[in-house]
């Protein structure tokens, strides 16, 4: 049988390349892939330290339209705490319960995505409450799967942050929340193991990034975007499935 992080590996690079292109979910995308072949708590010590390298790229290009005051004051204080409690039930959840809660996750993400763009309806703003609230079960999302986005993007619908202010802003969430986790897994002796996967994946992120970004003017993007959501839903349907 052929070795599943080589299948792995292929998932880095379409999911860094689909980053380039569309702006959104390398690390989403590489681990709902890659938990259809491999235990979720595996996974992590290889993608978490990936995403840093990129997203803490992207977040020192982007800083000029950082918001400063949602990042230390409401999201990251959430965020971190959530991210946290997560983390300690990661360890005590069994990994069939981990599939079947990404793949939920995943499912809801994709199937959401797919309607906004098939009705383009406008992002409404949430009651402060429910935002906290959102931000909170983001970041414990985060702990468990690496994988807050989806939640967080939502939570973030109808802001008055304009796209520029709120894509650096979640980035450096990316890259703060992403170098916790690294360091929890570090303190565990989780990230040894993984070291041969992170050297020979880095050159497929560079690969997928410059890829992407000669591809990102010769596509159409909404197309694209909904061909990628369509794949995260199958694959949610996949890992719920796998679960059962």
């Amino acid at each position: 049988m052929i070795d599943p992080w080589i299948w792995i590996g292929l998932f880095v690079l379409i999911a860094y390349t689909i980053e380039a292109i569309t702006g959104f979910g390398s690390l989403v995308i590489a681990l709902s892939l890659g938990a259809l072949l491999l235990p979720v708590p595996e996974l992590l010590p290889v993608l978490v330290p990936l995403n840093v390298l990129m997203s803490g790229f992207l977040a020192w290009r982007n800083r000029q339209h950082l918001d400063r005051a949602l990042l230390l004051k409401v999201i990251l204080p959430l965020m971190l705490g959530g991210t946290l409690v997560g983390y300690l039930l990661q360890n005590g959840l069994a990994d069939q319960v981990l599939k079947l809660l990404l793949g939920l996750l995943i499912i809801w993400f994709a199937c959401r995505e797919l309607w906004r763009l098939r009705c383009s309806t406008p992002a409404r703003a949430h009651p402060a409450w429910l935002n906290r609230l959102l931000i909170l079960a983001a970041g414990i999302s985060h702990g468990l799967f690496a994988s807050g986005g989806p939640l967080l993007v939502y939570a973030m619908a109808g802001t008055a942050l304009d796209k520029f202010r709120l894509r650096a802003t979640l980035l450096c969430v990316w890259f703060t929340l992403n170098t916790s986790l690294s360091v929890l897994l570090l303190v565990q002796d989780r990230l040894a193991s993984a070291r041969p996967q992170l050297l020979w994946f880095l050159p497929l992120l560079v690969v997928g990034v410059v890829v992407g970004e000669y591809l990102h003017p010769r596509v159409n993007e909404q197309r694209f975007r909904q061909t990628v959501y369509a794949l995260l839903a199958v694959t949610g349907v996949l890992l719920a499935v796998q679960s059962v």
